[in-house]
């Protein structure tokens, strides 16, 4: 419950990273648009990367981002932890370092202000974390509460990951469980069990930076974070312009619990629809169950990294993370489908 007794989950339609636009009508839009060029644009949107990347010159880059939706959970301050470890997380899966963090928040005007305060402490206290600061923002009155960060960073140009370069041979490692979308709608409906529950929001207050630091010095031929396209979804952006297939063992992908089980009941978020719309066609689910495909393609808020690196490579990742990094899978040469889970 929030301040004052509102809930800010009755707020809202859809909640975290699932009220994303479904990413087939965001390609259709974004490929019509005009193209624009700068000789220092190193990345933009066009390679469907996480962040762009910005020349500085002399091998050095400018990472920035942002993200912001509505909340989870009623607790605000859990809200604003959530959504700045989900922004910057971006930064992360481009291997880089956050430096600063801009608020952007929506907010009913019928609600205390001691809601808003909250929100921000808790921005506040993950940029702080993540060894950034918060240097300013923007608010606006909103019916619909909504908020996150725009969030610059920074890199060698030489060192920064892309969500592309995945080689044959490689295996595909995952630093967070699966199912935050499913159990955020089990809660709304008041279904969820207390464990479930709490490792959701465990996970999505978690930043992405141990993973990202303690990768750094191996050999990430391609990563990215697992938001609110899914697993499948961010792993055929991984695939979609190599001469790869990737192939995912389902059994090998960590859960949080029950996940499956609420999958079962049918307790999905709109944005896993979505989701199933754009990997169609492009999947070979290969005989794996409903529930199971259903979770896959579960949009995930504040979701792990997932790499593309050699066997040897994961290896030490998963030893640096104390086993908290999983290898779910490997890539292969190029096949009939993207994307195979078996």
């Amino acid at each position: 419950m929030s301040k004052k007794g509102v809930k800010l989950t009755s707020m809202v339609k859809t909640s975290g990273c699932a009220a994303k636009l479904a990413p087939a009508i965001l390609d259709s839009v974004l490929s019509s648009l005009p193209k624009m060029s700068c000789d220092k644009l190193v990345e933009g949107f066009g390679g469907n990367e996480d962040a762009l990347v910005y020349d500085l010159g002399e091998g050095n880059a400018l990472v920035e981002t942002v993200d912001f939706f509505p909340p989870m959970v009623d607790d605000p301050r859990t809200f604003g932890r959530i959504a700045a470890a989900n922004a910057i997380s971006d930064v992360y899966a481009m291997g880089c370092t956050p430096a600063l963090a801009l608020n952007i928040l929506c907010i009913p005007s019928c609600l205390d202000s001691s809601v808003m305060r909250e929100i921000l402490l808790g921005g506040q206290e993950k940029v702080a974390e993540a060894g950034a600061v918060v240097a300013g923002g923007h608010t606006i009155s909103d019916p619909t509460p909504k908020y996150g960060v725009c969030v610059s960073g920074f890199g060698r140009i030489a060192s920064i990951w892309r969500n592309q370069g995945a080689m044959i041979g490689d295996v595909l490692v995952l630093t967070k469980k699966i199912g935050t979308g499913i159990i955020m709608t089990a809660s709304k409906g008041e279904m969820v069990e207390q464990d479930s529950f709490d490792a959701a929001v465990s996970s999505m207050q978690m930043l992405n930076r141990k993973a990202s630091e303690s990768a750094r010095d191996l050999a990430v031929h391609a990563a990215t974070d697992v938001t609110g396209f899914s697993l499948l979804g961010h792993s055929l952006e991984m695939a979609g312009k190599g001469d790869v297939t990737l192939r995912i063992e389902g059994n090998k992908v960590p859960l949080m619990p029950h996940v499956l089980e609420l999958a079962n009941f049918g307790l999905l978020p709109e944005g896993m629809y979505n989701n199933r719309d754009f990997v169609l066609g492009k999947v070979d689910f290969n005989g794996i169950s409903q529930q199971m495909q259903d979770v896959l393609l579960d949009p995930q808020t504040s979701g792990g990294l997932l790499f593309s690196m050699p066997v040897g490579d994961a290896e030490k990742l998963r030893d640096r993370l104390d086993g908290n990094a999983w290898i779910i899978g490997e890539v292969l040469p190029r096949g009939d489908k993207l994307l195979v889970v078996v």
